[in-house]
């Protein structure tokens, strides 16, 4: 029921949104989803303490409350504030908004709602997005999107209310990203990638970190694995970083609808130059930081102690991340990155050495190769990295996993890794680490490598190598290793256009022109 629900509703507001870029529209939906959970989860507590202020044998009972008593004793903060609710004051409540949604102003009115609810809540400071009175949607579409979003949160349970509204979010979140392509893919990583990140790294507690975070999938589908293993809400530790103000905005949100207590940093930052994590070791890692990008060397880099294993090129930050990674595990803890593949076999400015020199210090644990077409409109084919700082089993090998084969296609341009693959993966995994059932070599499948295997192939860790699948496998490389070449020059005659076009627009501005 749950999902025919979600499906009308993006039925529904994917039309009121008319002629607006998918990209804007998705921080007014979701923006209004945020409201009326903080909303709905006041509302619960307010109903549940009008309960317990009448019940004689519960330590909230008020004594001669006459209706002014009650109603003032409602409006203390504090009784909020020790579950965990945000404060909304009057005005920002979701029924004053909805009363209002057929007024020409109430774009102006939810802006003034999310400030005071900002002002009353330092923990939401900088994190709700005021864009409603500006909004160039057509007339009366605002207040029907609000409507609409008056449909969602079912019952005066505000645990049902949650998970609902959490889920219409997510389901949102990933609809948007399919609406807006390879820019959506930016910050949503598709949930089956998730899944088997979470599957395989098995958090059940501790400090999980993402660098990278996204809308906070990662975080998300951590706390749900836990839930699913009997654990509870709270048993993880959650830091996160994200460089675009937007995307950081959505992950807090996501966090935030879920009850779940985050520190995604004072700000939005660079991972790199603005590390708002520096003293952090984490006991779980799980990030898919942004393929082969070429432009996120600064000097200040220069000789940083991250680069354990070697200098990272200044065209590809592919083994930036994954050293990034390693300085911020702990002792015993254990990272899962997803990149593209080219970072498997790349010998390109250094990125060979890095990696031979990470896998002779034994850090690398699985590496796993993911069907095409996973990622929403991009077919850049990628794989999954699992780092160790200290392996706990399986000292001096590698465990390769080839799931090229194994995706789904769930429309005609986008698979998936179905539950029951990636429940394989996963205990795969497990049995070779020890950690439940026997483990076995399966020709084409998996297959556990000695160090000096790998070094006679030149360190080259793509699974298929390894698993029986070379000739196909050789194919893929050379087309990854091209690639990669291909996007570094591309990067580079780019950087040399943009200071051209610099040059020239100087030399022009000297001879009177103006741009």
């Amino acid at each position: 029921m749950l999902d025919d629900i979600k499906k009308t509703l993006w039925a529904t507001a994917d039309k009121l949104r008319a002629n607006m870029d998918a990209a804007e529209y998705k921080h007014l939906v979701l923006g209004l989803i945020f409201l009326k959970y903080i909303s709905d989860t006041f509302a619960a507590r307010r109903v549940e303490l009008t309960k317990r202020f009448a019940d004689e044998a519960d330590d909230y009972f008020l004594h001669e409350c006459d209706a002014d008593m009650l109603a003032d004793e409602l409006e203390d903060r504090d009784y909020y504030k020790e579950v965990n609710v945000f404060w909304v004051p009057e005005a920002a409540r979701w029924e004053a908004l909805r009363a209002a949604a057929k007024q020409t102003d109430i774009g102006k009115r939810i802006d003034e709602a999310l400030t005071v609810i900002e002002q009353e809540n330092p923990k939401l400071k900088g994190i709700l997005d005021k864009r409603y009175g500006r909004a160039q949607l057509p007339d009366g579409k605002l207040g029907e999107l609000v409507d609409l979003v008056s449909t969602i949160g079912f019952g005066d349970d505000p645990g049902a209310a949650r998970d609902v509204l959490g889920q219409v979010y997510e389901y949102f979140l990933g609809q948007f990203a399919s609406a807006e392509g390879k820019k959506g893919g930016q910050f949503y990583t598709p949930a089956s990638i998730v899944k088997t990140l979470v599957a395989v790294l098995a958090p059940h507690h501790g400090k999980v970190y993402d660098p990278c975070c996204g809308s906070g999938g990662m975080f998300v589908q951590s706390e749900k694995f836990i839930e699913a293993h009997g654990g509870k809400l709270g048993d993880v530790a959650i830091f996160g970083q994200e460089s675009n103000p937007t995307t950081w905005r959505l992950a807090a949100m996501n966090l935030a609808i879920r009850g779940i207590d985050y520190n995604l940093g004072k700000e939005p930052g660079d991972t790199f130059t603005k590390n708002q994590h520096p003293d952090l070791r984490a006991d779980f890692i799980l990030a898919n930081p942004p393929f082969n990008i070429s432009d996120w060397w600064h000097g200040s880099l220069e000789g940083d102690p991250r680069w354990v294993y070697g200098d990272p090129p200044l065209g590809n930050a592919n083994y930036a991340w994954l050293q990034h990674m390693l300085h911020h595990l702990g002792g015993s803890g254990r990272a899962g990155i997803v990149l593209a593949n080219g970072s498997m076999s790349s010998s390109q400015n250094n990125e060979g050495h890095i990696r031979a020199a990470m896998v002779d210090a034994d850090v690398v644990e699985v590496m796993i190769a993911l069907p095409g077409q996973l990622f929403f409109n991009t077919q850049i084919p990628a794989c999954l990295w699992f780092l160790a700082k200290k392996k706990a089993a399986r000292q001096g090998e590698v465990l390769f996993v080839d799931a090229r084969k194994l995706g789904k296609m769930i429309s005609r341009v986008q698979a998936e890794l179905t539950d029951e693959v990636i429940k394989r993966i996963a205990a795969t995994v497990a049995a070779w680490r020890g950690e439940g059932g026997e483990y076995a070599d399966q020709p084409g499948y998996c297959r556990s490598v000695k160090l000096a295997e790998i070094a006679e192939h030149g360190h080259v860790l793509t699974p298929g190598r390894y698993v029986g699948a070379e000739e196909v496998e050789d194919d893929d490389e050379a087309f990854a290793e091209k690639m990669q070449k291909l996007t570094e020059k591309l990067g580079e005659q780019m950087a040399k256009g943009a200071e051209l076009d610099a040059l020239i627009r100087q030399k022009l501005g000297g001879l009177g022109y103006e741009f």
